[in-house]
């Protein structure tokens, strides 16, 4: 008989393990609860809801011509194994295998994707982050040094310090983000694996991936240029254009990250397929191999797009960093040649016009710093003003745009630079400013 998905009520003292939660009595937002919907794949999530809730809504399934009573909800899944385990408490779709290597092809259908919620504010958020952003930036320089010393690259301690990025992203997307915005020249390769591997983890929630794939994804980030610690000094830091052969030399970067975590003791398929191929483009005049567009691979995909974001916002020894907004355009302009379209689109998306961390002149002079934005509302994010309209400063105050009453002509004008009047992201985060202003401000 033909059947069709349903949502069903259910008391919390009836559910099991393997049914799929899809609503509760309450808003997510006054739970403990990570992710909108999941499938409870232990007796601790069982608690919780007991605990949190009196009834909840799962999918089941309802046979046509049979009593209520005879509705069937769905079989347990098998348990996972692998690969960051811990990450499963998400959806029943099951997520890439990276010891097998099948790679997924593209971002879940909508149906499917895993909708997140930011569970505490950025200013809550960021001590903790700055925490993980400074331990996971100590292990891409020991990464990388250990590489140029003989070393095989200590795969527990990346993915380690990737449970960690997943962790405060999970919990907040805009802390980590907030913090790839200040960039240190000097610091350039380190920082820049670290960004890449945030700003993928923030993609990869936006996409609606599960948790294990987002720490999939992150790995990759992570990991994407080690080749880059087979690469002479001189012309990684090379101020001026390089030559043919140093051009040459660079671009194997990719074959030598390859290499190097195929030699690794815990392989990754994934991770390797990153390293190998995040210069491909859809158009086939990428590098090494010139793939063409269905044979990148998808994580590869997304991991090219972050990467050249954060290169293109990031000061390096030949070229001043740019703004967001440039950045994005560039993306834009290139998309359906360098990168996948639809994913350079929802990556405009996920970044939004005023980024975290960006710093913002408004309609009336004002300048702040932009702390966290609404999905329904990119143009109108919480701000942190620092200076008034005759750029001096202020006692720093938070003022939601979202939340400014209708008549009140009060919008952001421009993006302005880091260090534009005397007004450093650095500063800021080291004085503890973001974490005790006063509250927000009606306008």
């Amino acid at each position: 008989m033909p059947t069709e998905l349903t949502e069903i009520k259910i008391p919390v003292e009836k559910l099991e393990l393997g049914m799929h939660v899809i609503r509760l009595d309450k808003p997510w937002e006054e739970t403990d609860f990570l992710i909108q919907g999941f499938v409870i794949q232990d007796r601790k999530t069982l608690q919780e809801l007991t605990e949190q809730c009196s009834h909840v809504y799962i999918e089941g399934r309802v046979t046509h011509n049979l009593a209520p009573a005879q509705l069937r909800t769905q079989e347990p899944p098998k348990e996972k194994k692998g690969l960051f385990s811990r990450f499963s408490r998400s959806r029943p779709t099951p997520p890439a295998d990276a010891k097998s290597g099948k790679s997924l092809q593209g971002p879940p259908p909508a149906e499917k994707r895993v909708r997140y919620i930011n569970k505490i504010p950025t200013e809550r958020e960021l001590p903790e982050a700055k925490g993980t952003y400074d331990f996971a930036k100590t292990t891409v320089v020991n990464i990388m040094d250990g590489i140029r010393l003989g070393r095989t690259i200590d795969m527990n301690q990346a993915r380690a310090t990737v449970t960690r990025i997943v962790d405060s992203v999970l919990r907040n997307k805009d802390a980590l983000a907030w913090l790839t915005r200040i960039k240190n020249k000097d610091e350039y390769t380190a920082e820049h694996s670290l960004n890449v591997s945030i700003l993928a983890a923030t993609f990869a929630r936006h996409l609606g991936h599960t948790e294990e794939e987002i720490a999939i994804i992150a790995l990759g980030g992570l990991l994407h240029d080690v080749g880059k610690a087979k690469i002479p000094t001189e012309i990684l830091n090379k101020e001026g254009r390089l030559t043919n052969e140093e051009f040459a030399l660079m671009r194997q970067h990719a074959v030598f990250g390859r290499n190097l975590l195929m030699s690794a003791a815990s392989k990754d398929k994934i991770t390797i397929d990153i390293a190998h191929s995040h210069h491909e483009r859809v158009d086939g005049k990428g590098y090494p191999r010139k793939l063409q567009a269905h044979q990148i691979p998808y994580y590869a995909k997304v991991i090219a797009i972050a990467d050249t974001y954060d290169a293109i916002t990031s000061n390096r020894c030949y070229d001043s960093g740019r703004s967001s907004m440039e950045a994005l355009d560039i993306i834009y302009h290139v998309k359906g040649e360098q990168f996948d379209e639809a994913l350079a689109l929802e990556f405009i998306r996920c970044i939004g016009v005023y980024p975290p961390g960006a710093i913002v002149e408004m309609n009336t002079g004002e300048v702040g710093l932009v702390v966290n934005t609404h999905e329904q509302s990119k143009l109108k994010p919480r701000i942190l003003m620092v200076l008034d309209k005759n750029k001096e400063r202020v006692a720093a105050q938070f003022v939601d745009l979202a939340k400014i009453s209708q008549g009140v002509a009060f919008s952001i004008k421009r993006e302005l630079i880091n260090g534009s009047h005397g007004v450093f992201l650095e500063d800021f985060l080291k004085r503890g400013s973001l974490f005790k202003p006063s509250g927000d401000s009606p306008a």
